[in-house]
């Protein structure tokens, strides 16, 4: 059967049609094939952009940029559990995924966590583990297996073979001012996890000043979108809408939030909002993935994983079975700073506001992410001991600590760390850290 023309598709979306399997599969193919042009591909997405896509249709979107590469099958792998997963939409601080991944392996789960790096502001993944030198983030197959049969976790990178649609498509769009679609947002992240061979997915949706989506509206939007798509296509899901109008943790850059996560995981320091998120959305998944049957039980599992250092064990085993240091919980090998200085308060009273955004940003400024595709990033540098909302200070006490390569670079920091927080003489409410649950 002929594929149908591309300038015919177009023109149906662009005309507020809905499109049927087989003219999304043609998108598709000619996104993963080439036989669509980049103006072709640049005006669909524009036309998904203004006219949207119903469920139906995001549910077969997601399909096709599933089938467009490899899909990982587990079946035959004889792994001792459930293949479990976790996304978050971004956030400044967010090390959710390196406490989560080892709390979910301990209490049974096997979790190939498909990671991402620095976009815009928030921090990435991957770039936090390469502070662990030797760690390994694209491993070959055979290791992959290797670390989740000994370890229950391996936090990697996507092979250029999973959703390639996708990953085409993602770059057209960064370029086209057509990034805020919601459906083709939920395909993108969708199709990435279902081509990862996923039994279950929890999705972490951030909502705030430091998140891709400030107003609690379009954070829902997208939360109930990505769970509805995700169960369309066969794939149990939940979701977790969570705040981001503070820095979760007390740290912003790669070296510094390694340290805190494995602070946390042995109980040498744990910041209680971070423990908090984490401890939720690892309970969530745990019952999406069958293994308890409620989600009290889940998250008691889930609390004593952490405490009692099972999962801090399971986060050695994958840190050395992928080529970091042998024994990361005590000797981390992480990178320090050259030049580290306290962002003084300007006066005293309640931190009542923070431009976490701009906090982000002050940590690429830094050399801690990127600002065009590439980029090297620097894993010393960043931001510790971060304020939170709410907190009484006085004049001169740090509102931050700088981690920098250079004086200027630090001094530039703190201005920036100044401007992005608040302080008044009266306290303000705090918002919770949790803000809704979707798909209970």
């Amino acid at each position: 059967m002929t594929s149908p023309l591309a300038q015919e598709v177009i023109a149906a979306k662009r005309d507020g049609r809905a499109l049927s399997r087989e003219q999304i599969q043609a998108f598709v193919d000619g996104l993963a094939h080439d036989t669509w042009n980049d103006a072709q591909a640049a005006a669909m997405a524009m036309a998904i952009l203004l006219r949207g896509m119903d469920r139906s249709e995001t549910v077969a979107l997601t399909e096709a940029m599933t089938r467009s590469g490899e899909v990982l099958d587990w079946s035959h792998a004889s792994l001792p559990g459930p293949v479990l997963d976790k996304h978050s939409t971004g956030g400044v601080g967010d090390k959710v995924s390196l406490l989560l991944a080892p709390i979910v392996a301990a209490c049974g789960g096997i979790v190939p966590m498909i990671s991402g790096r620095a976009l815009s502001h928030t921090g990435g993944t991957l770039d936090k583990l390469e502070a662990l030198p030797g760690y390994d983030v694209n491993p070959t197959s055979e290791r992959l297996m290797a670390v989740l049969r000994g370890a229950g976790c391996a936090i990697v990178g996507a092979s250029k073979q999973l959703a390639p649609a996708d990953r085409r498509l993602y770059a057209i769009r960064d370029v086209t001012a057509t990034v805020e679609s919601l459906p083709l947002i939920t395909a993108s992240i969708l199709s990435k996890k279902r081509a990862a061979g996923l039994q279950a997915l929890v999705l972490d949706v951030k909502v705030g000043s430091g998140a891709f989506m400030s107003d609690i509206g379009p954070a829902r939007a997208l939360a109930e979108s990505l769970v509805g798509v995700a169960r369309g296509a066969g794939l149990p899901a939940g979701a977790l809408i969570t705040d981001m109008n503070q820095v979760l943790g007390t740290t912003a850059g790669n070296a510094l939030e390694v340290r805190e996560s494995i602070d946390a995981l042995t109980g040498a320091a744990r910041d209680d909002r971070l423990i908090a998120v984490t401890l939720a959305l690892s309970a969530q998944l745990l019952q999406l993935g069958g293994l308890f049957a409620s989600l009290d039980a889940a998250h008691a599992a889930a609390v004593k994983a952490l405490t009692g250092g099972a999962a801090a064990e399971r986060f050695a085993r994958m840190v050395a079975a992928l080529g970091g240091p042998a024994d990361v919980l005590r000797d981390a090998q992480l990178p320090t700073a050259p030049v580290t200085r306290p962002v003084p308060a300007p006066r005293a009273g309640h931190v009542v506001a923070i431009d976490v955004r701009a906090i982000g940003i002050a940590v690429v400024e830094l050399g801690g992410g990127r600002r065009r595709h590439g980029d090297a990033v620097d894993p010393r540098v960043g931001l510790a001991g971060i304020v939170g909302l709410g907190a009484p200070v006085e004049a001169g006490q740090p509102l931050a600590w700088v981690h920098a390569a250079d004086d200027d670079a630090a001094a530039a920091a703190q201005r920036s760390v100044i401007a992005a927080v608040q302080i008044a003489d009266a306290p303000a409410p705090v918002p919770p850290w949790l803000h809704a649950r979707i798909g209970d």
